[in-house]
């Protein structure tokens, strides 16, 4: 498909079976609740009552595995989008729960090659100890200063190692920036590779995924991949400045969030099926 006619069928795609985007809908609902009253009933315990702990992580627990499902189905999506079905899968709650697990592992695995490159260079640059020793000293300052004194970090942090610790932050920064873009470019290969055959193994071979890209086209995933983001970018952007004219108007994005969430889902699926 060319690359319009991804953007343009993915648009309306949530739109052609409003009874499972409005289940979608609940359900996210109930996990985000499960998961916030899990950790206030948590909190709580460690206050007082340690019973509420237990309440706690299972309340939490359980918004997980409706976490797990959620993430199951939008493999599903994906799925109908490499199938070209014409609507939206059906809800298969064990099957859905299952993936969604598989999916999660796809996600730590991909993600967790960048994460190591940017601690080891963070450890290499020592971000982190003049990061400590920047914070102590401010504390120690605060502490020793009169109440309500001013702290001026140039006052108790040497000048030299403010520059090298802006130094160090940027590289770092920029490094882990460019390697979670491109990871992220090839999770995306992942996650439709699960979708398409519901192999972990073969979603995690990360050398083919990156060989995904070329198949289909560099230029054509990174350009389904960047309309996606300002799509979801430009109405974010919207539904924010609304808010700040017509008070709660942010409700909406309960709405809109899985309505991107299939929009996104579906694209991946359409890009991926040149291949499939």
């Amino acid at each position: 498909m060319e690359i319009t006619e991804i953007i343009k069928e993915a648009m309306i795609f949530p739109s052609t079976d409003l009874a499972k985007l409005a289940v979608y809908i609940v359900f996210m609902i109930i996990a985000g609740l499960l998961s916030i009253v899990g950790f206030i009933f948590f909190g709580i315990g460690l206050a007082s009552n340690a019973a509420w702990i237990v309440v706690g992580i299972i309340l939490f627990a359980l918004g997980l595995v409706v976490g797990f499902l959620i993430m199951g189905y939008q493999i599903s999506i994906i799925k109908s989008g490499i199938d070209h079905a014409e609507t939206a899968p059906e809800f298969n709650w064990k099957g859905n729960l299952i993936t969604g697990i598989k999916y999660f592992v796809v996600n730590i695995v991909y993600f967790i090659i960048p994460t190591i490159v940017v601690l080891i260079i963070s450890w290499a640059t020592n971000l982190f100890g003049m990061a400590y020793t920047i914070v102590s000293r401010m504390m120690l300052a605060s502490m020793a200063a009169p109440a309500n004194a001013t702290i001026v970090i140039t006052d108790v942090v040497p000048q030299s190692l403010i520059i090298n610790f802006g130094t160090a932050f940027m590289i770092t920064g920029i490094i882990a920036f460019i390697l979670f873009v491109i990871f992220a470019i090839i999770q995306t290969m992942g996650q439709s590779r699960l979708a398409n055959t519901d192999d972990l193994k073969v979603a995690l071979n990360i050398p083919e995924a990156f060989r995904d890209i070329g198949r289909i086209g560099y230029g054509k995933v990174l350009a389904v991949i960047i309309l996606i983001f300002v799509i979801i970018a430009v109405i974010n952007v919207v539904i924010t400045g609304l808010n700040s004219y017509i008070g709660g108007f942010s409700i909406i994005s309960i709405i809109v969030t899985p309505y991107l969430i299939f929009f996104s889902a579906r694209a991946t699926g359409l890009l991926y099926s040149d291949i499939a």
